[in-house]
């Protein structure tokens, strides 16, 4: 009777498996034109946005809708708003934006949680330390954030620092099988040795206390490209300056010329009357932002 029992549960999770990944291939592609309080969003929160020419902001934005097409963004114990969505995509974004066709194809959905939480995913108990994860085992195919984390990583762009960024640079590190700061889908063989050699060089010099990188990336390799990740595309200038070699390999990594990007300028603020964002000429209070004045 055990036996019988067994089975049928075994049959069950490969049937659900099944119909979770059959509905997961089923691609979702953005049919609507982008709508105008997310480009504002955008323009008022992502400094890596506003750096971008008119054709790559059409890709960024397309881009942006794939996601939260195929994506699905829960609040735990907090409401999840259009910002919030907007700013998880574009964080999901930055990373992959120069392969076009990268989808994240083993996500499944991204659980918001209000602040910090424990490894037992719990926000009012001791150890609530974790701003973001990558789930594994039963929480496979999910990402949890903290919304307060997200936030912080768009409202101060210097610091070198962004959870949101952090957390989809090791679901890129793990698209290969492991999270072990290899993106070898990403990395060409003949730059794996030299970058496993340059992270533990660079590991060493933070337990020396001779370095400006986040000390939690000398946690190990896998925390580390995410760490050096996040000041890549904070600081990239500052990077290049400090730390050429390692520039120039996450150049290679993400095919991004970061420093050549205009990261420096402040975030646009779009007032009552702000020119309109989607170029009609007009002022924003009379065009799309209308409803809200």
């Amino acid at each position: 009777m055990e036996f019988i029992v067994l089975i049928i549960l075994l049959i069950a999770l490969i049937i659900f498996f099944r119909l979770r990944n059959s509905k997961k291939s089923e691609w979702k592609i953005p049919q609507k034109p982008f709508p105008t309080p997310w480009k504002v969003i955008l323009m008022e929160n992502v400094a890596f946005y506003n750096s971008l020419n008119s054709e790559e902001e059409k890709l960024f934005e397309f881009k942006i809708q794939e996601f939260l097409l195929n994506v699905r963004i829960t609040g735990i114990e907090t409401n999840v708003d259009q910002k919030d969505e907007i700013l998880i995509a574009a964080s999901a974004i930055i990373p992959i934006f120069q392969f076009p066709e990268w989808k994240y194809t083993r996500l499944y959905e991204v659980l918001v949680y209000p602040s910090s939480f424990n490894e037992k995913f719990e926000t009012q108990r001791e150890g609530r330390s974790i701003l973001g994860m990558v789930g594994s085992g039963y929480m496979a195919g999910k990402m949890i954030l903290s919304k307060k984390a997200l936030h912080h990583g768009f409202s101060n762009a210097s610091d070198k620092k962004n959870t949101a960024v952090h957390e989809f640079v090791h679901l890129i590190d793990k698209t290969d099988g492991v999270i072990d700061g290899v993106p070898e889908l990403l990395l060409d063989k003949q730059y794996v040795i030299p970058w496993i050699d340059l992270i533990n060089k660079k590991i060493d010099e933070i337990y020396a206390n001779k370095s400006d990188i986040n000390p939690y990336g000398a946690t190990n390799r896998s925390e580390f490209f995410s760490v050096i990740s996040e000041y890549f595309f904070e600081r990239p200038q500052l990077l290049k300056r400090k730390h050429p070699e390692l520039y120039q390999l996450l150049e290679e990594v993400f095919n991004q010329d970061m420093s050549a990007r205009a990261l420096e300028k402040e975030k646009l603020s779009i007032g009552r009357n702000s020119p309109c964002p989607c170029n009609s000429g007009k002022k924003f209070k009379k065009c799309c932002g209308r409803n809200h004045y």
